[in-house]
């Protein structure tokens, strides 16, 4: 069976994964486009957004192992975009334009339905009403021998963490202070839910942990 994985999941060093007062202006939320300046300096974040150059090293080659035998994904709905309560029409069409960085389907967790976006790239988001265990079901069976990646966001994670779903965790803590927003761990009892830490290592911008569920070790 096709693992699921969060990979290069930011975190400043109080904890949190977003910045609060998430909007069309800042997606993720006030200072939460400091938590990523690790990933969008690397070559491989570079090459993938169609600019050159880019840093190589520890950070780049967590971006880069992150894309690898990954057959679909998982997205929360604040991860697709801003809207909330029932669409009120299909113009809103994601954060990345016409040919979306995931060339996989997507399966989007919400509460009110949408006819499946196909986009550039071979990226198709699908959105999922009836809960986390159906839309693992859906990307696995669209995955195939790969892996799931879970996106996020915060809410997302913690929810397929509390059901021990998720197999392998990457977590990359950056240097910055954000104070307010949404705490990834917060209440959440790791050890009790049969998780440990298996890798750890300094990057150039970030430091990168690696979780796991137990019986996987």
């Amino acid at each position: 069976m096709s693992r699921l994985r969060v990979v290069c999941f930011s975190v400043s060093i109080d904890g949190f994964g977003a910045g609060a007062d998430q909007s069309l202006e800042y997606p993720l939320g006030v200072n939460g486009e400091s938590l990523h300046e690790w990933m969008v300096q690397t070559r491989t974040f570079r090459q993938m957004v169609g600019e050159s150059g880019g840093t190589r090293g520890v950070d780049d080659a967590f971006v880069a192992s992150g894309f690898q035998k990954v057959g679909a994904w998982i997205l929360g709905r604040n991860m697709f975009g801003p809207v909330r309560g029932p669409w009120p029409d299909e113009s809103w069409r994601g954060w990345w334009g016409e040919t979306p960085p995931y060339h996989t389907d997507v399966f989007v967790l919400t509460h009110f339905p949408r006819p499946p976006l196909s986009m550039a790239g071979g990226t198709t988001f699908h959105f999922v009403t009836d809960g986390i265990h159906a839309a693992l079901a859906r990307a696995r069976q669209s995955a195939g021998h790969q892996d799931v990646r879970l996106g996020g966001g915060v809410s997302t994670i913690r929810q397929y963490l509390a059901e021990r779903l998720i197999d392998e965790l990457h977590i990359a803590i950056v240097p910055v202070l954000l104070g307010r927003g949404e705490s990834l761990f917060n209440g959440v009892d790791l050890p009790a839910l049969g998780y440990q830490c298996v890798e750890y290592e300094a990057g150039e911008k970030a430091t990168h942990v690696v979780l796991k569920r137990t019986e996987l070790v």
